[in-house]
């Protein structure tokens, strides 16, 4: 008896329902939620749109739902067939988002910002990611300095950045570990953002400490665009998106270009150029696996001012935008090749790998000590480097009961392969000249990698342990050297997670994250100097929610803490970073999004940080350019009347520049405008960035330098100033 109940129990629970998800242009939903109004079983679709809904019988009702498209509900009918159901798209509605019903339901605040106010440029792009502040010093042509929960990034050492499963970090990067130029995404090519802040996600490796920022671009366009924008500084952009194969079935393919150029305010211009090229082909299998071809190509150049130091400005050498050397700038380019395919293997479980090669350049000439070293022909440096990059990564997803306890497993494996030939630092005089060769070097590093997460459902109640695996394998060669030999490391490093969700009703969702993450350090210190620290610690605990108390009002909160093993400093005279000491860093992140009506949203994100070295005395534990209070946002229209803006701000408040607080960068609040007007198919824009015209310095480093005329070095503030009020008009339109 007791084995015929079991058998029957099984058998009603086996029964599964299969779907697809589809919009109106045919193109498959990803993470829509498919609920059983009977039994209560539910489950997301996956990406090529596919469900698998356990625990159902004929007679169910099911309800399907995505923000951003009207709900449907269904009468099951037949368990044998496929089903295909199309859901019509509308306006964001922040009432209908149920927190208990997403995958993830921080990033969909990230779906509902890109929605609400879409971007039209790399920098703010970056902005999406809540809490991230960024700023260019380079002429804009240099990847932008990232701050992030009390860190300054520089330019990625702590903040983990991929682009449709292609990493963004370049590991012993011959201008810093970890530098992230993003510029090779064109903008309105960007689809969803997933990031997450701290260590705590089995996935992310190398960087993933202070956070992770992981972009993907769109699959499809409903139609194709050309756009031409024109501002003051002579700046103009070109942008066309064109829609490759039109009205075929299965099959996707569009191609997109960007052209930017502009001099910026400075005295010298900037000559700034930047040439992006898109390409992509999707196509599904008649069992919906899917294979995704990706090609990209970017190059840029441009001259800048660089930092430059305060007293010059307050005796009247030069202006806000002057400079001390403005032979300073460079050139890069990037080629990305890129296959993904993803296959359902079975009804529980789905494959997901994606294989990439990316060919890169990069030439920098910056003068940070101006005439410190070199009292005739001054302290230019050169850092340049050619890379190639091999990799690929494969993750499965599979779910299985542990008894009648639903378990979700994420495993899977990881290769990066980098080939940095001619890795360069060398003194130089006005680009041509090269004085000293201070580093010349051909470096080899290999990252494999290993990960499983599981999550365990007990009811209300998440628990999801993960543990991961990296192996890394560095060689340089240096060419400096008479003897020729090459100089080896290895270094494997095991870190475990253990996370907790708690849903206390469908909208309020408490978590507890706990993880150890690492960054690795440049190939040089490790084979040179291996009494370092090769893959330094982050060990982080967060805990917080997830709430909507009101139907238009949702917050995330959190409050965490971070310990590293080994900080990164910015070193001035070198224009890199270097390993320091050990540091621990607490606060509180608090965000918001509310929605007063159809086609007006309210958004902002808060950090407060208290970051300070643990090995030095008090009142010199400062961590240079940690800032201890940021915060961004800002109101946006969608779509009211053929009306569509916003108006953003962000603040960053000042912050210690060296270890003793005796020389403070300057923060800043600055607000941006933009107003679009859209009839027929024709979109005009109008953007206003320091639409108050603030005076403020979009980066600063307190730097000891000497200029011509000086006997003594001085060490002050060094910044670029942040760009007065810059207006632009667009228009675009859309076939």
């Amino acid at each position: 008896m007791f084995i015929t109940a079991l058998f029957m129990f099984n058998y009603n629970y086996s029964q599964q329902l299969k779907g697809q998800v589809l919009n109106k242009y045919n193109q498959p939903l990803e993470a829509t939620y498919v609920y059983n109004l009977n039994s209560k079983s539910h489950a997301h679709t996956s990406e090529n749109g596919m469900f698998i809904l356990n625990d159902t019988k004929v007679g169910d009702s099911i309800k399907i739902g995505l923000l951003g498209y009207d709900n449907k509900i269904l009468v099951i009918e037949n368990l044998n067939e496929v089903l295909s159901i199309v859901l019509t798209e509308k306006a964001y509605q922040l009432d209908e988002l149920v927190i208990s019903e997403q995958l993830n339901a921080l990033n969909t605040i990230t779906r509902l910002d890109l929605n609400t106010n879409p971007v039209n440029s790399s920098q703010e792009v970056l902005r999406k990611a809540p809490g991230l502040i960024i700023g260019q010093h380079a002429g804009g042509g240099k990847a932008e300095q990232l701050f992030l929960r009390g860190f300054d990034v520089d330019h990625g050492t702590d903040v983990s950045i991929s682009v449709d499963g292609m990493p963004v970090n370049m590991v012993s990067h011959a201008h810093g570990q970890g530098y992230s130029d993003l510029h090779f995404v064109i903008p309105e090519t960007v689809n969803k953002i997933d990031f997450g802040k701290g260590p705590y996600y089995a996935k992310e490796g190398d960087f993933n400490t202070a956070g992770y920022v992981n972009f993907s671009t769109k699959d499809y366009l409903n139609e194709s665009l050309v756009a031409l924008s024109i501002g003051k500084f002579n700046t103009l952009r070109t942008l066309g998106m064109f829609n490759v194969l039109q009205n075929l079935k299965n099959q996707n393919a569009y191609f997109a270009f960007e052209y930017l150029t502009g001099d910026g305010p400075f005295e010298s211009p900037q000559n700034f150029n930047r040439l992006n090229l898109f390409g992509k082909y999707v196509v599904y299998t008649p069992k919906n696996d899917k294979l995704t071809l990706t090609a990209s190509h970017f190059t840029s150049r441009w001259d800048a001012s660089g930092q430059i130091p305060q007293r010059a400005v307050d005796d009247g050498s030069i202006s806000r935008f002057g400079a001390i050397d403005n032979t300073e700038g460079g050139n890069t380019s990037r080629t990305n090749f890129n296959v993904e395919f993803t296959k359902q293997v079975s009804d529980e479980t789905t494959f997901k790998t994606n294989a990439f090669y990316s060919n890169y350049d990069f030439e920098l000439y910056s003068n940070f000590t101006f005439f410190l070293e070199d009292p005739i022909n001054g302290d230019q440096i050169k850092q340049k480097e050619t890379r190639d990059v091999f990799g690929m990564n494969t993750a499965f997803k599979t779910e299985t009961f542990l008894g009648l306890t639903s378990v979700n497993l994420n495993y899977g494996l990881g290769l990066r392969h980098d080939i940095s030939n001619g890795n360069e630092l060398s003194k130089t005089i006005n680009k041509t000249t090269i004085k000293e060769s201070v580093q010349l070097g051909d470096i080899n590093q290999t990252n494999i990698d290993a990960f499983i997460n599981a999550e365990f459902e007990l009811g209300k109640l998440t628990v999801a342990p993960a543990l991961r695996f990296d192996y890394f394998k560095f060689l340089y060669h240096d060419k400096l050297l008479n003897s020729g030999a090459t100089l080896a490391e290895t270094k494997s490093i095991v870190n475990p997670k253990l996370n907790f969700f708690y849903n206390t009703n469908n909208n309020l969702q408490w978590f507890l994250k706990t993880g150890i993450g690492f960054h690795s350090n440049d190939a040089r210190v490790v084979v040179i100097k291996q009494e370092e620290n090769i893959l330094p610690r982050a060990y982080g605990v967060d805990f917080g929610n997830i709430w909507k108390p009101t139907p238009k009002l949702i917050l995330n909160t959190a409050v965490w803490y971070l310990f590293l093993e080994q900080e990164f400093v910015y070193v001035g005279d070198a224009g890199i970073v270097e390993p320091s000491g050990k540091t621990g860093r607490y606060g509180l992140d608090f965000g918001w999004r509310y929605q007063f009506n159809n086609w007006l949203y309210f958004d902002t994100d808060a950090t407060y940080t208290n970051a300070r070295s643990i090995e030095d005395s008090e009142g010199e534990n400062y961590i240079p350019l940690a800032p201890d209070f940021t915060i961004a946002g800002g109101i946006s229209v969608k779509n009211d009347k053929g009306f569509s803006g916003s108006i953003k701000y962000r603040y960053i408040d000042d912050r210690p520049a060296n270890q003793d607080n005796s020389i403070v960068a300057d923060g800043y609040l600055v607000t941006d405008l933009s107003v679009n007007y859209v009839f027929n198919n024709i979109t005009l824009g109008l953007v206003i960035e320091n639409l108050f015209d603030t005076e403020w310095n979009e980066t600063q480093f307190a730097t000891e330098s000497r200029l011509q005329n000086e006997v003594q070095p001085v060490e002050e503030i060094h910044f670029t100033p942040g760009t007065p009020f810059f207006i632009k008009g667009s228009i675009s339109y859309k076939f």
